[in-house]
């Protein structure tokens, strides 16, 4: 939200606070209610949905959407899954994306394939606008990429093993491939991380007793790591891997961009297209891919990490954030002005009928 809102031209309204939730933790987006949006609709212009939808039955959405409506604020949706990772059932979440999609004054998303999808599946213009900068890394980081003779440094994140990824294939091709570059005097070292509190403590042991079976595979339970802990832990990478079984877009491939860390991921949804030039295509039926994708890294990975080179890619992102808050303002404008010509008919209409 920070990184497509500028202040100067946006007044980005507080999140409201919820009954008893701690820091850090994830609460259904209060925002997304009818009442709120009724108490709130006075000092607000717009309402720009990013993520929560699933919080919300599609009846509920409606309604909100609806209060909305009838209060003049402009809808602005950022289309960023045409699938939702955290489930396993899709139905439910495309029954609010059949709520949402056609109701929003304007809608947004990551790349133009997601929007070609959009316009064939709903008929509705998607505007296509990258994804700004993530990483507080200011360019000089002061984590260097690995260099030689170290071993090629691979990461994982398995996080909570949420539904879209695939942890299990995800451990054995780390090990299949590291089977094959020692045997080929290649030094590796794959760094898999997973959170101590996951969905399903039985995968977890034996993604545990599948990373044991290779000395150069180690797998860690680690608490939910900070922005900063991310940032540093992926920056010592040569190579990060995204296992995911189905998907649209990942906030991991933007911020592996700004590092400067290649990414070997499945083809699912539109994430290679983020960033095509720092993607490698990854089969985990076929621990070759994976192979192949380590032994480019590292030349890759000490490239991007070279001072002049992270300065322009640190100097050429903040052009782009700069082009993406622009083209969020405008985009407000607009649906702001749709929303009041619609009020004016729809007025002049009233008045019109009462006449007769």
């Amino acid at each position: 939200v920070q990184a497509v809102i500028d202040r100067r031209l946006v007044d980005l309204a507080p999140d409201p606070p919820v009954p008893g939730a701690t820091d850090g933790r994830w609460w259904p987006p209060v925002a997304l209610t009818p009442q709120w949006i009724d108490d709130n609709a006075a000092r607000l212009d717009v309402l720009h949905v990013h993520f929560g939808l699933e919080s919300s039955a599609p009846d509920d959405l409606a309604a909100a959407l609806a209060v909305a409506r009838e209060r003049g604020l402009a809808v602005v949706y950022t289309v960023h899954d045409l699938d939702n990772p955290q489930l396993t059932d899709q139905a439910p979440y495309l029954a609010l994306l059949d709520v949402i999609i056609p109701a929003a004054d304007r809608l947004v998303t990551l790349t133009a394939g997601a929007a070609s999808e959009v316009e064939r599946r709903w008929g509705r213009t998607c505007e296509a606008l990258p994804h700004p900068l993530l990483t507080a890394d200011s360019g000089e980081s002061g984590v260097s990429a690995p260099s030689d003779p170290a071993p090629r440094r691979v990461g994982l994140h398995l996080r909570d093993l949420r539904p879209n990824i695939a942890a299990a294939a995800a451990v054995a091709v780390a090990v299949a491939a590291a089977d094959l570059l020692t045997t080929a005097g290649t030094p590796v070292l794959f760094d898999i991380l997973l959170n101590e509190r996951v969905r399903d403590a039985d995968l977890a042991a034996r993604l545990q007793t599948i990373a044991a079976s290779h000395p150069s595979v180690q797998l860690r339970r680690t608490p939910r790591m900070t922005d900063a802990a991310v940032e540093a832990w992926l920056a010592g990478l040569d190579l990060f891997v995204l296992p995911y079984r189905h998907g649209t877009h990942s906030g991991w491939v933007e911020l592996c961009f700004d590092l400067g860390v290649p990414v070997a991921g499945t083809p699912v949804g539109h994430v290679a297209a983020q960033h095509p030039s720092s993607f490698a295509t990854l089969d985990l039926d076929d621990p070759s891919t994976l192979v192949d994708a380590v032994q480019r890294a590292r030349a890759a990975r000490q490239a991007a990490d070279r001072p002049p080179v992270r300065r322009e890619r640190r100097r050429a992102r903040m052009r782009e954030r700069d082009e993406v808050r622009a083209a969020h303002a405008a985009l407000y404008r607009e649906a702001m002005e749709d929303v009041a010509r619609a009020r004016r008919a729809g007025e002049l209409l009233r008045v019109g009928e009462g006449r007769r």
